[in-house]
């Protein structure tokens, strides 16, 4: 089994090439999805984020208002550091059993996609690290338009992730997505075709 973890910073197109690698067979695991479940109402990270950032972010529904969170964490690296430090332990175990799921089922490709990818530590899960990258003008473009972000929101964040140029150093492969959709699926393709054997 060949696992492609799928990395790049938001708004840079990650989850597109994961569903053109779907599209040709492989299986996608994405860690946001797998992260949500550490936020369940009354699991331990759900308390120890309630612990360290206080009952406001918590809704009516006992749902923590991740909106909330963000705002809290991305202006503050010290925070940012603390909730990443109860989450990410949760999300590279859900990752785990995914992927020894796709094991037992002989599953020949998986797509690991995961924003923090480099600096969660979850290097070693993957075998090949394939870095999406878009210009930071298209990134705000996109989150505008399709998540209702502000712009100074999006900046906050792209600021408190790891900048392109450093995860550059650990990518094997590097995929620039400034919307050109051909372009991208033919990118996507030669890189399948090119992928050792599964």
């Amino acid at each position: 089994m060949v696992i492609i973890g799928v990395t790049g910073n938001i708004g840079s197109g990650k989850s597109t090439v994961c569903q053109i690698l779907n599209r040709l067979g492989a299986v996608v695991i994405d860690a946001d999805k797998l992260g949500h479940q550490a936020y369940r109402p009354h699991s331990s990270a759900w308390q120890q984020i309630i612990d360290n950032f206080g009952q406001a972010i918590v809704g009516a529904d006992n749902e923590i208002d991740r909106q909330k969170l963000g705002q809290l964490v991305f202006s503050c690296p010290e925070s940012l550091a603390i909730l990443n430090r109860i989450v990410h332990p949760q999300i590279r175990k859900a990752v785990q059993k995914e992927i020894n799921s796709c094991r037992r089922h002989k599953v020949e490709t998986v797509a690991f996609e995961a924003s923090l990818l480099i600096e969660a530590g979850w290097k070693e899960l993957v075998d090949t690290i394939w870095l999406v990258v878009a210009s930071e003008e298209k990134v705000i473009q996109r989150l505008v338009k399709y998540k209702e972000n502000s712009e100074a929101t999006i900046l906050s964040r792209l600021k408190a992730q790891m900048p392109v140029q450093e995860k550059m150093e650990y990518a094997d492969e590097l995929i620039y997505n400034n919307d050109n959709l051909s372009q991208l699926e033919a990118r996507i393709k030669e890189l399948w075709q090119n992928l050792p054997a599964r």
